[in-house]
């Protein structure tokens, strides 16, 4: 391994082992449903999803009802990402006209993104549509990720809570780990920030191109320079008889 390589672990490991504690702690924040420096942004945007899906964030789930609300919520996106891929050439924004997805394939993908794992046995750009990366892929990206987060602060609440039933409300958690974990968190890596300028680059070595010579022709040489180029030996007049 190289010695940008080495730095850039180490890097990581030092970003991963300072963040532990105020990522944590605003984590904390967040699931146990306090203040934090992007309500006055988000919490209007929460109240607003919660109106239209009719979700109470007050109720609280038993662990069964818990995770029955998880399998369906997954199960029907898994089934609405795969008929997204079945159905390409009837839906909007494919200019390119891409067909269907064959059915294996399809499952696959559908699998794959919603366990959060994004194995991709495709190329992007030749075989799903705009709408189908737009409003499948990338929205599994969020969803699948914050479901995994609702699972593990309902698995904290069940160890927390001895005597409790309740473990939460899988829909607020899910909201608000896209809202106020994953969105923020993808928002300050894809705007420019210091450590982003301080990430050390990756050399590319490039070949190196020969240009002392130009290539010769492959034309046939002309009767002036192949007179040229013949030795005086054989240029010698003969001697007049």
């Amino acid at each position: 391994m190289s010695a940008i390589g080495v730095l850039r672990i180490a890097i990581s490991l030092a970003v991963v082992f300072l963040l532990v504690k105020p990522l944590g702690a605003y984590m904390a924040r967040v699931y146990e449903g306090r203040r934090t420096l992007l309500d006055p942004v988000l919490r209007p945007l929460e109240r607003l999803l919660y109106r239209l899906c009719r979700i109470d964030p007050n109720e609280d789930m038993t662990w069964q009802t818990y995770t029955i609300a998880m399998l369906v919520f997954t199960i029907a996106g898994e089934l609405l990402l795969y008929g997204f891929q079945r159905l390409q050439p009837i839906l909007p924004l494919n200019p390119q006209g891409m067909g269907a997805v064959s059915p294996d394939l399809s499952l696959n993908t559908a699998m794959s993104f919603t366990t959060n794992t994004n194995w991709q046995n495709y190329g992007g750009e030749t075989t799903l549509s705009y709408f189908t990366q737009m409003a499948g892929l990338t929205v599994k990206n969020f969803v699948s990720a914050a479901v995994g987060l609702a699972i593990m602060v309902a698995l904290i609440r069940g160890l927390a809570r001895r005597s409790a039933q309740a473990i939460g409300n899988f829909w607020v958690d899910t909201v608000r780990s896209c809202l106020y974990v994953l969105l923020p968190l993808w928002s300050s890596w894809r705007c420019p920030w210091p450590p982003r300028a301080w990430w050390p680059p990756c050399r590319r070595t490039r070949p190196r191109r020969c240009c002392s010579r130009r290539p010769t022709s492959s034309r046939s040489p002309t009767p002036a320079a192949s007179r040229s180029s013949t030795p005086r030996a054989s240029r010698r007049r003969k001697p007049s008889r």
